[in-house]
């Protein structure tokens, strides 16, 4: 066999599903491959970030990783910026990326770069086959090192003649590394502090944001008075009724200041605590009390569930049950605002639906009522670069086999990867986009005053998405994706609730 039927075959062996591809002329063997060998589910995506953002989406839902089938430098460039997120969101990913021949490559051919600078500079690792007969063991190394705590990126450079060429060998699985146990000096540490009588803090990111693990955090909380709050950006929060009502530290600087501002004592558990977005003029880097100490419980990468376990049953903290927030009876009407928003969509939300959240400034007050919403999961766009809400919802609708995954999107993000829609159609997969629609990057203005500009005419004129108006509803049609606008919350909302009863996608363009 040539080396790129035995990575697929080490791939498949391995246990990856699924390969999101936007293939070129390097790559001809490993899709000749997937004709031949069965067991890979092969999914195009239109532009290389949409490809990576829905490898990401699906990793954050399976927790295990999709392969990225990637077109030498000018593809895997393509795809880095979601790749960004992806890495901030701990998502497992294994990259293939074609590239030029190994002796063709000296020539400097179109497409040839310095792929390894550019894969590096996206990936937790990275390895160049240059025989076939290393693709397989290759191929297993970077499934290995892609699921390694807390997940990671991992991407294969396959030059062609290494795919082409025969003497491939099929590799064996490699074990999956296991998860790290926190330290137990550091559970010791963080039992002292909540019995000192201190204002403590915990600070929840990462797996600290599963279901299980806010069950053991609510063991604390009910025993010591401790504050039990998430990190500004989550990767994947599962929310809803039954689930620790968890308020978030703001993003805007003030308010999270403000919001920490009785903070003696914080304890981060996978998280890097109330660190700024960005750094502002005569603001600080973190957002806490310069004066309150910091503790860490669990790192990100080690086993934060059994951290917060282990430090309930120290305390002997008893098993509690979390009260249920009341269900959300009424759908608000009228024009939309972010808080009527909000309470729509904690009142008609489907259980165990998928919330792919991009909404940017509208979004501001989602995160309150959906703890009254039906059991859910969260994720939102963990590394800043926008173009993540709807390819990530498709990668997430394929892992969820079924579930119903809203992908709330602001307009300006939706333009970067709206090509996702193509993809959704042509798998029949059950998203419904609702594109919030305000005709700005109106982001942006905000930040303007934060960082202590004042915009002008022009500034004001590139920040203007309505000189022309785009037309979701059409370009949603031209993709094979059924859609309507609507101008307020009782139509959002009739829409959105039609869309949950269909099997297929679904958009829904909301003039706010």
């Amino acid at each position: 066999m040539n080396g790129a039927e035995s990575l697929v075959h080490t791939l498949i062996k391995s246990g990856l599903k699924v390969c999101f591809a936007n293939p070129g002329t390097s790559e001809m063997h490993f899709v000749a491959a997937l004709d031949r060998i069965q067991g890979l589910r092969c999914i195009p995506g239109l532009q290389e970030n949409v490809v990576t953002g829905m490898a990401d989406g699906y990793g954050r839902v399976a927790r295990d990783p999709a392969i990225t089938l990637l077109h030498c430098s000018g593809g895997l460039t393509n795809g880095i910026a979601n790749l960004l997120n992806a890495r901030k969101a701990q998502s497992p990913v294994v990259n293939v990326v074609g590239d030029q021949a190994t002796y063709h490559a000296p020539y400097d051919p179109p497409l040839a770069a310095d792929t390894e600078a550019f894969a590096r500079a996206s990936s937790h690792w990275m390895r160049r086959s240059t025989r076939p007969q290393d693709a397989g063991r290759d191929g297993a190394a970077a499934v290995q090192a892609a699921r390694s705590s807390p997940g990671q990126v991992a991407t294969l450079i396959l030059p062609s003649d290494a795919s082409w060429s025969e003497g491939g060998e099929i590799a064996e699985p490699l074990h999956v590394p296991v998860t790290p146990q926190a330290d137990a000096q550091a559970i010791e540490q963080s039992a002292r502090i909540l019995r000192s009588g201190a204002r403590v803090v915990f600070i929840l990111g990462g797996a600290a944001l599963g279901a299980k693990a806010q069950q053991q955090a609510a063991r604390i909380q009910a025993k010591t008075g401790c504050r039990v709050v998430a990190q500004s950006i989550t990767a994947f929060t599962q929310r809803g009724r039954g689930r620790l009502p968890l308020e978030k530290i703001p993003y805007p600087v003030d308010h999270a200041i403000a919001f920490l501002k009785d903070a003696q004592q914080i304890i981060l558990v996978g998280s890097k605590g109330a660190l700024g977005f960005f750094a502002y003029p005569g603001k600080p880097a973190f957002h806490h009390p310069a004066e309150a100490q910091v503790h860490v419980l669990a790192r990100v990468e080690q086993d934060c569930e059994g951290a917060l376990r282990s430090l309930a049953d120290l305390l002997g903290a008893p098993e509690v049950a979390i009260a249920e927030a009341p269900k959300v009876a009424d759908i608000p009407k009228g024009a939309p605002t972010s808080e009527g928003f909000s309470q729509l969509l904690a009142a008609i939300m489907p259980e165990n639906a998928i919330v792919a959240d991009e909404s940017i400034t509208f979004g501001s007050h989602l995160w309150m009522h959906s703890h009254a919403a039906a059991p859910h999961d969260w994720m939102m766009v963990t590394g800043g670069a926008i173009g993540f809400g709807m390819p990530c919802a498709t990668g997430a609708a394929v892992a969820g086999a079924g579930r119903r995954v809203i992908n709330l999107q602001a307009d300006g993000s939706a333009m970067y990867t709206i090509q996702s829609l193509w993809t959704q159609a042509r798998e029949n997969l059950p998203v419904t986009t609702v594109i919030l629609n305000n005709r700005s990057y109106k982001i942006l203005l905000g930040e303007y005053a934060n960082v202590g500009a004042n915009p002008g005419r022009t500034a004001l004129n590139m920040l203007d998405l309505g000189n022309p108006d785009m037309d979701f509803v059409k370009m949603a049609n031209s993709m094979g994706v059924e859609a309507a606008k609507a101008d307020t919350l009782e139509q959002c909302a009739a829409l959105m609730q039609a869309s949950f009863k269909r099997n297929g996608p679904f958009l829904v363009e909301l003039a706010i």
